[in-house]
């Protein structure tokens, strides 16, 4: 499984684990990013081990072509001074190192590319943890946005605001139910004193000329124009009959 593979795995886990416990986010994203940085050392362990060990190679390459040079010229030397059987083991040692300084320069090329391999991913994944932090701390803030929403709602929630505003609803009824009476009596009251003081006025009136008829019958004082003596008679059912009118009238108001 490839190094990717398994922090794509472990991201994974997280998430669910993290939908099926509810788990704080943050510390999910924080587990991860320490997984990470911990590959990111193993990483480096990784490219430093292969890079010793293509300087050793490299070492060995450049030791066995050495070695080969060496017999080579040990090899001419020997030729010129006529032992040609010195020559022809000097050759034999010369091949033997050449044939070795071949096998390292093969192994060294691959572990150059190995080691090239490496230093992308290590660069690859140092990246990615990079971006991760940034990532964290966005969401993280994010995070703490919505929380503070969240709070803010629920804080917005206990007030009970329909129940403040039906109070004051209520208590505006009540005041205008209050200024309504109060306008009420305050009519009623006017209309009763206005009735009084019509009913004061015209009883007055009928009174003063009740009065003023009682004296003219008693006597009391004879009016412009008065009946002779002998026409009293005729004079009172006439009177009597205008009283009794004048009652009715005041019976009928």
């Amino acid at each position: 499984m490839g190094l990717f593979d398994r922090i794509s795995r472990v991201v994974r886990a997280n998430v669910n684990d993290m939908v099926s416990k509810a788990e704080d986010p943050e510390k999910i994203l924080e587990q991860a990013i320490i997984d990470m940085q911990e590959d990111l050392v193993q990483l480096r362990q990784a490219v430093a081990k292969a890079i010793a060990q293509q300087k050793r190679t490299q070492q060995q390459y450049n030791q066995a072509q050495t070695n080969a040079n060496q017999w080579q010229s040990r090899a001419q030397l020997a030729l010129q001074k006529g032992d040609e059987s010195l020559a022809r083991e000097a050759l034999q040692r010369k091949k033997s190192h050449a044939e070795t300084a071949a096998t390292l320069k093969a192994q060294y090329d691959g572990q150059s590319g190995q080691v090239e391999t490496l230093k992308r991913s290590l660069m690859q994944l140092e990246s990615k943890i990079s971006e991760a932090k940034t990532k964290k701390n966005m969401l993280k803030a994010r995070m703490q946005s919505a929380k503070a929403q969240e709070q803010l709602q629920n804080s917005l929630g206990s007030l009970n605001s329909s129940g403040a505003m039906g109070a004051f609803e209520r208590m505006e009824e009540k005041v205008l139910e209050a200024e309504a009476t109060s306008q009420a009596s305050e009519e009623l009251l006017g209309a009763d004193l206005e009735s009084q003081f019509a009913q004061l006025e015209s009883g007055s009136d009928v009174d003063d000329e009740l009065a003023a008829m009682k004296a003219q019958l008693s006597g009391g004082s004879k009016p412009a124009g008065a009946l002779p003596q002998g026409q009293a008679p005729a004079a009172d059912a006439e009177v009597d009959d205008e009283l009794e009118k004048l009652r009715a009238e005041l019976d009928n108001l």
